[in-house]
């Protein structure tokens, strides 16, 4: 591979401000122009008070399932502020979606026993299949998601209770932004959630285009994320394998390099 295969192209990264420079630095490092436009801003939920509330008795529960490294940060900051135990959430096991929330998860001394081969809720659920039945989980979210995890577990008898640990929102502001970033010469988009997604056609909205914008190719992280760019008609020309940053980059230099 030539050391600068993206030399000439400019990417879109859609990434929440706090997580976009290590992605962006890795395209640029590979000659891309990265043009960050921050799609999800992590915010606070409505209220803390669920989820304190089952912090204070997760002793009750068989599992802890996390899907994001935002949502093992949020636990754990909130396990501080509340001045429980420090070994409150080391206690019970833990299935995590995806290496990095793992990865974070171990960092902080979880006890991490699951984590699926794809980074996907239904294989979540493949994963969690034998161990399920009888068992009560506890499912820690974006307010907005999926519901595939909670479903499909309760389906096979066991008891879930889902709570919001934060809200994924898109920035104020961000419609400048976008205007700015779609009237330049983008190569392509990438995408590393439904969220990013469905946000970015929101502020589409706003800004006074399209969906898909006209001439803009898309790149996906993974298969949730491309089944969303559908919904909008969005056929993306890659999809990330795996389904992670290191994978979404690979799929940028598949599909854009020289």
């Amino acid at each position: 591979m030539r050391p600068f295969p993206l030399q000439g192209t400019r990417i879109l990264v859609t990434r929440a401000a706090s997580q976009a420079s290590k992605f962006s630095d890795a395209l640029r490092e590979l000659g891309a122009d990265s043009v960050e436009l921050p799609l999800i801003e992590i915010r606070p939920p409505v209220s803390y008070r669920p989820l304190d509330g089952v912090l204070k008795q997760v002793e009750h529960f068989d599992c802890l399932i996390l899907t994001s490294t935002n949502a093992v940060s949020i636990l754990v900051q909130r396990v501080a502020h509340l001045g429980l135990p420090a070994n409150t959430l080391t206690r019970i096991p833990v299935a995590a979606v995806g290496a990095a929330t793992a990865d974070l998860a171990r960092k902080n001394h979880l006890n991490v026993q699951f984590v699926p081969a794809r980074y996907v809720g239904e294989a979540m659920v493949e994963k969690l299949r034998t161990v399920a039945p009888g068992k009560r989980f506890l499912l820690a979210r974006s307010s907005i998601a999926r519901d595939v995890i909670p479903d499909r577990l309760r389906a096979l008898g066991a008891t879930v209770d889902v709570v919001d640990a934060y809200q994924n929102v898109p920035p104020a502001g961000v419609a400048d932004q976008m205007r700015s970033a779609l009237n330049s010469a983008l190569s392509a988009a990438t995408f590393t959630s439904s969220s990013t997604v469905h946000n970015f056609a929101q502020v589409a909205e706003l800004a006074g285009f399209r969906m898909p914008p006209s001439g803009l190719t898309a790149i996906s992280i993974g298969p949730i994320t491309t089944a969303t760019l559908r919904e909008y008609s969005w056929e993306p020309i890659e999809e990330a394998r795996p389904s992670d940053i290191p994978g979404l980059i690979q799929a940028v230099v598949r599909a854009l390099g020289s």
